[in-house]
Formats: C-alpha cells, structure tokens, sequence
C-alpha cells in the first residue's frame, strides 16, 4: 500500500484546515486585522453577532465592519496601531453598546499580537459579550449591599465566628453591647465574655456546630468589657463554604433586659391576682385560730378557773397565734418580691411542699383533697426560685377553680436520667378539645366576669420555657385535666 506523498502542500493545507477549526472553536468574536488594518480573518462567532457574511467582511477595511459608534467613543483603531509598533499585547478593557432599538450590551475585549521572526504580523481582536455577566454581578452586588443593609441595621446581635470562637465580624449593634469593636481587640474571643459555667456549654454548642448539625438556641449571660452581665438569647447555625464544609458560625443575639423587665412586671401582676384568689381561704383559716384564742383569752380573765384550766387556755391561745403567724408567713414569703432573678439550684421538692401550703386553705373550703405523691428524695433543678413557685401555684389554682364543688388533686413528681417530670392532675369537668390549644394563650379564659383575665396559664407556659422545659395538657370533658411539666435536671 502506497502512502500519501507529503509536501509542502499538503502540510500548508492541513495548517489551514486546523487554522480554522481553532478560530471557529474560540467563544470569543475574533478579527485578525492587518497593518493597513484591514480584515484578514475572521470567526463565525463575529460574523453572526454583527450579522455579516464572509465575503463582505474578508479585506475590509476595520471602521467599514466594526459599528462607527463604537470607533468613536473608544480608541480602538489607536491601540491597534500601538499594538503592532510596541508587540505587546493590552489590557483587558470594557466596552458599553447599545445600537439603535435593541438593548445595551456590554463587552469585554482585548488585543494580542501575532508574531512572526519577531515581527508583529497581525493583531488579533477578540472581544467577549458580558452582558449577562455584569447584570448578575451588579444583582449579586445589589443583594450584598442588601444583606450588609439588614445586618448593618438590626438592633440584635450578628456575630461571624471561627470554629474556635474567635471575632469575624460584628454589626455596630454588637459593638454597641460588647463595649468594643474588632479592630480594638483582634484575635478576641467569643468564650471571654461568658460566665465560667457557660463556656462548657459554649464547647458542647460550637462542636454540633462544627459537625453541621442544626442551629441551636441557648440563654447565656454575656459579660461585656464594663463588667456588666447581660441575659442574651443565641441563636448559633454552622457557615458553610461552597462544599457545604462548616467553616465558622453564624451568632444572632437579642439582649433580653426589657423583656426580662417586662415579664417580671407581669409574672408580679399575676402574683397579686393569685394572692387575692387565695384571700378568702387565708382569711378563713386565720379567722378560726383566732376565734380560739379570743374565747382562750376570755376564760384566762376570770378570777375562778383553775389553774390546770388557764395552763391550757394560754396553751390554745398561743397555739392559734401561730397557727395564724404560719399562714401569714407563707403568704409573704409568696408576695414579697424576689431578692434575686438568677439562675441557681433550686430543690423542687421542698418548693413543691411550700406551694401546696400555699393552697391548702382554698382547697380545704372547697371540700378539694390533695394528695401528694412527692418522694422523700432531693429532686435538683436549675432556675429562679420564686418564678418556679408561681408556676406550680399557677397551676395548683387553675386545678382548684376547675373543681368548685370538690374533688381531688394529684401531684406526683418522677425523676428520670436528664429530668424530672411533674405531674398536677384534677378530677374537674376536663377542657373541651376545642380549647387544648388555646389554654396557653394569653387572656383566653372561660371563667366567668371577675373571675379570671386567663394569664395564669400563659404566664405558667412562659415560666416554663424560660427554663428550657415543656408543659403539656390531656384532658377530656367531664374526666378531668393532667398537666404534665418536664424540667431538665441539674
């Protein structure tokens, strides 16, 4: 078999068919132009954007096939010519077109000569329609301006942090708590400025952040550079690169001083309403040890009673005296204002015992018997102490109004590994189903005028939550109510 004879011929031919296979496979609009700066090649992707054939584009001269418009605004034919005489290429530049009724569009070109024996030859012209580029660039500008706009302007707390806690960035409502901004303390750490306690916490949180789990929400104190503790509300979630790789966290904070201010406000209000539902039972129950004492206290007047008789006269008065002091001490225990709102341990089932004190004079007068399943062991959970007392009084009441003619009331407690769960059951008319959702609202009450404003539940529900616990309801009608509150254990 004879093989194909090659030459020069052949090789120039096949030179030229590669030639123009890579012209035709360039995405940009490419002109070769010459020294006169005439049109000596040119790509399919130009002639079909400029709509223009072949033959009427082949020896032109440039300014007859590039828009005049264009030659005008813009020094093309210049950097042509500076092209050939210095054999370097330019720089990158922008060019802005809008031709008559069509849109704008902007391109992107660039000059690059063709050298031959270290003479530039030619110069090629490729130019890039970006049009579609720059409109996405400006819309995700747009947006970034945006998201800087919310950020820069919301009055909670927007952290970025490194995976070991150190400060990306803040927003100037961040600045404002903290007392400093990045560029005053670099290489500050998020774990300073919370309490001892907390920073375990802090780890437990960062380390589900850094494994990609989902955002999670914690109360801490944060400390700032005063010295000041300030209760904050966190919401921490993973930031993720584009390999979905956690490469940080995202912290958004909101300074609950007013909130906490406002609660107490309220949780006070609805302690005074609890106190007068009690009014009447603690004045019934004073009223009996007194009865006593005052009909003692008349016998130890008389002159002929003997001496056996007056010992126990003065032994019930003063029996009822502090049968009556016990009741009152109870009371102001409950209504006194709380000394402190910090967190520490509270024993709950001392609170529990103290609470049911409380009741035990309504429930008495409406013939309610209460039965207390509390164990003798220490149950320990971490909260505010007087919030966690009105709380079971809350519910206590709630239990004692669904049973004015009598019945039974039923606390249990049981601890388990992480919580203890608390149970208040009343053998009541039960709630219908159509209000097991909306017991917990606020001011929804099903009680009488004068009779209730429907916060003790709500407030209950809140008390709850601050704790990080939950409270749930199964009732029926006319079977009763079970309230079942689980509280994590110290």
């Amino acid at each position: 078999m004879n093989a194909e004879p090659v030459n020069a011929s052949n090789i120039s031919s096949k030179n030229e068919e590669l030639y123009e296979m890579l012209l035709e496979a360039i995405p940009s609009s490419v002109l070769v132009i010459d020294k006169t700066l005439s049109v000596v090649s040119v790509n399919r992707n130009f002639l079909e954007k400029n709509n223009l054939f072949l033959t009427e584009t082949i020896g032109q001269k440039l300014e007859k096939v590039f828009p005049a418009v264009i030659l005008q605004r813009l020094p093309v034919l210049d950097q042509i010519r500076g092209v050939f005489q210095n054999s370097e290429p330019t720089h990158g530049q922008r060019l802005t077109y809008r031709a008559p009724g069509v849109p704008m569009r902007v391109y992107y070109y660039r000059m690059i000569p063709v050298i031959r024996q270290r003479v530039v030859e030619n110069v090629m012209f490729l130019m890039d329609d970006i049009t579609q580029q720059v409109q996405l660039s400006e819309k995700v500008q747009q947006v970034e301006r945006h998201l800087a706009s919310v950020v820069e302007s919301a009055t909670d707390i927007v952290l970025s942090l490194d995976a070991a806690g150190r400060f990306l960035s803040m927003n100037p409502a961040a600045i404002k708590i903290f007392g400093f901004a990045i560029e005053d303390d670099d290489g500050a750490l998020f774990q300073d400025c919370l309490l001892k306690d907390e920073k375990k916490e802090m780890w437990q949180v960062f380390s589900e952040m850094r494994r990609g789990h989902k955002p999670k929400t914690v109360e801490w104190n944060l400390i700032t550079k005063e010295k000041a503790s300030i209760r904050v509300s966190w919401i921490f979630s993973p930031m993720k690169d584009e390999m979905s790789k956690t490469i940080g966290i995202v912290a958004v904070g909101r300074d609950l001083t007013e909130q906490r201010k406002l609660e107490m406000e309220l949780f006070q209000s609805q302690k005074l309403a609890a106190l007068g539902v009690m009014a009447g039972g603690v004045a019934h129950e004073i009223r009996n040890p007194l009865a006593i004492s005052s009909s003692a206290a008349q016998f130890l007047m008389n002159d002929d009673i003997t001496a056996e008789f007056r010992k126990e006269c003065a032994a019930k008065v003063n029996s009822g005296i502090q049968r009556a002091a016990a009741i009152i001490d109870n009371l102001m225990k409950f209504a006194r204002p709380a000394t402190t709102h910090r967190v520490e341990p509270v024993e709950l089932i001392s609170l529990l015992q103290e609470t049911v004190a409380l009741v035990s004079n309504q429930a008495r007068i409406q013939k309610i018997e209460i039965i207390s399943h509390l164990s003798g062991e220490s149950i320990t959970v971490r909260g505010i102490y007087g919030l966690l007392q009105q709380l079971f009084l809350n519910l206590f009441l709630n239990a004692i109004a669904a049973m004015p003619n009598g019945g039974i009331l039923t606390l249990a407690a049981e601890s388990r590994v992480r919580d203890v769960l608390l149970r208040i059951t009343d053998t009541g008319g039960g709630i219908p189903e159509k209000n097991i959702e909306k017991i917990f609202d606020p001011f929804f009450t099903t009680a009488s005028m004068g009779e209730g404003i429907g916060l003790g539940l709500s407030i209950a529900y809140a008390i709850v939550k601050q704790h990080t616990g939950t409270i749930e309801v199964h009732s029926a009608k006319g079977k009763g109510s079970n309230f079942i509150v689980k509280l994590p254990i110290q």
